[in-house]
């Protein structure tokens, strides 16, 4: 275990099973990697590390994780939450509006989570290999959004207000079942890059040869 004054702790791997209470009392931490340690839970009293910028939960068997999350104000740079078996989040969430990058990939949600809309600084959102059969309107919200991977849902379609990220650069939706895509796709300004690798089910509209015309390269 490293010296508690570090502001960095990397337990990558260690075959926890479960945290040490003694990591809440670690206040300064700014980065907190617990990945790979077959945690089925973790404690409401991660809401104390109030300075974390970066929290690696991915590739562990949590169902659900405390409210006490939604306290890490200080999360700025990353929270990984891929390879879990989450089928939802707390609200508590959505107090998060300064984190940039969020990976809620390869876990076990059908529903799209309501708090994410709420987590306004998001930059990146990664969601792939999940179950989802519809996304919000409220993912409009994301106003910040530059890539959105949505790779191996159940989606047949989007919505309209997906052209309300303006700032868009890049949306994976390869592997869906998607049988329609909104025309408010061929208006985002900054698009760069349309992955439509493996859907099967989709006519491709006319409006995507504007897309390429303009310099987004589409994969289909």
């Amino acid at each position: 275990m490293q010296d508690s004054s570090t502001v960095h702790l990397n337990l990558w791997k260690k075959q926890l099973g479960h945290v040490p209470e003694s990591i809440w009392e670690r206040i300064k931490l700014e980065t907190l990697v617990l990945a790979d340690n077959e945690l089925f839970e973790l404690s409401e009293q991660i809401g104390n590390l109030k300075k974390l910028r970066m929290l690696d939960l991915g590739h562990n068997e949590l169902a659900q994780l405390p409210g006490g999350i939604g306290d890490l104000h200080g999360l700025t740079d990353f929270l990984y939450l891929h390879d879990n078996r989450l089928v939802s989040l707390p609200s508590s969430l959505e107090r998060l509006t300064r984190l940039r990058y969020l990976n809620i990939s390869e876990n076990a949600f059908e529903v799209f989570p309501e708090c994410v809309p709420g987590m306004s600084g998001l930059i990146e959102l990664r969601v792939s290999d999940n179950c989802l059969n519809s996304l919000p309107d409220s993912i409009g919200r994301l106003s910040r959004l530059r890539e959105l991977h949505l790779r191996n849902n159940k989606l047949t379609s989007l919505p309209e207000a997906i052209g309300m990220l303006q700032e868009l650069r890049q949306i994976d939706l390869r592997g869906n079942p998607i049988d329609h895509l909104p025309g408010a796709l061929a208006a985002l300004p900054r698009l760069e890059k349309l992955d439509l690798r493996w859907v099967t089910t989709l006519e491709l509209p006319a409006w995507t040869a504007d897309l390429e015309a303009r310099g987004c390269v589409a994969y289909h």
